[in-house]
């Protein structure tokens, strides 16, 4: 893969921890006290990263929370839909920033701001608008839905340089397929923190399914 000399060096080491996770989670909270036991079960499991979505009013402060009590966890925000919020999320402390679509105004901000951004793209047209507007790994939304692997192997042919993180619909039984591609950067999934196992306080389950997807990125890669 080309490397973009116009990245900032700690956009670059974001996406090299991207890269090394393979799989980031991507967590809708019900409620702030659900975050630290949350992610001392990712922890546990080998995977001390989340992606904490804005879907629900705990978002924000539980990104900030989780921020502030690990800083040396890899935490940032999803379901980011405006610069204003973009915003919001980078002074909570997010290490990068993910949309479900392309806007350039969030972009430019996060670029401005020398945060990764993800922008989501599905399209040949809006991957080619998230690179112009400055994105340099995509988010690849809703993977499942817009043809999977097959398609994401299409779009490679035109897009051989460009890096993914295919989300929506990713899990334990397809993880191994979309890491096989090598434009795959990682992959991001709920599966390990369905919203159902933080309700019910089964944070056992969270690090066994977390430990069980840091195992197939390890199987995954080591035949890559």
């Amino acid at each position: 893969m080309t490397t973009n000399p116009l990245v900032a060096p700690s956009v670059a080491a974001t996406i090299g921890r991207v890269s090394e996770f393979g799989v980031l989670p991507v967590v809708e909270l019900g409620a702030v006290k659900q975050a630290q036991p949350l992610f001392e079960a990712l922890s546990a499991g080998g995977l001390p990263a989340a992606e904490v979505t804005l879907r629900t009013p705990a978002g924000l402060e539980a990104l900030r929370l989780l921020a502030e009590a690990y800083p040396e966890g890899f935490i940032g925000a999803g379901t980011v839909r405006s610069a204003e919020d973009a915003a919001r999320v980078i002074d909570a402390g997010a290490r990068f920033v993910v949309s479900p679509g392309t806007d350039p105004d969030i972009v430019r901000l996060c670029c401005e701001r020398e945060v990764l951004v993800m922008p989501g793209t599905c399209t040949p047209t809006e991957v080619q608008a998230a690179l112009r507007a400055g994105a340099s790994l995509l988010k690849f939304f809703p993977a499942e839905a817009s043809g999977g692997v097959a398609f994401l192997k299409a779009l490679a042919g035109p897009f051989a340089d460009v890096r993914f993180v295919p989300t929506g619909g990713v899990n334990a039984g397809n993880l191994a397929s979309y890491l096989a591609l090598p434009q795959v950067a990682a992959c991001g999934g709920s599966w390990m923190v369905a919203p159902r196992l933080l309700a019910e306080g089964d944070f056992a389950q969270v690090q066994a399914l977390a430990a069980q997807a840091v195992a197939i990125v390890a199987e995954a890669r080591s035949h890559g």
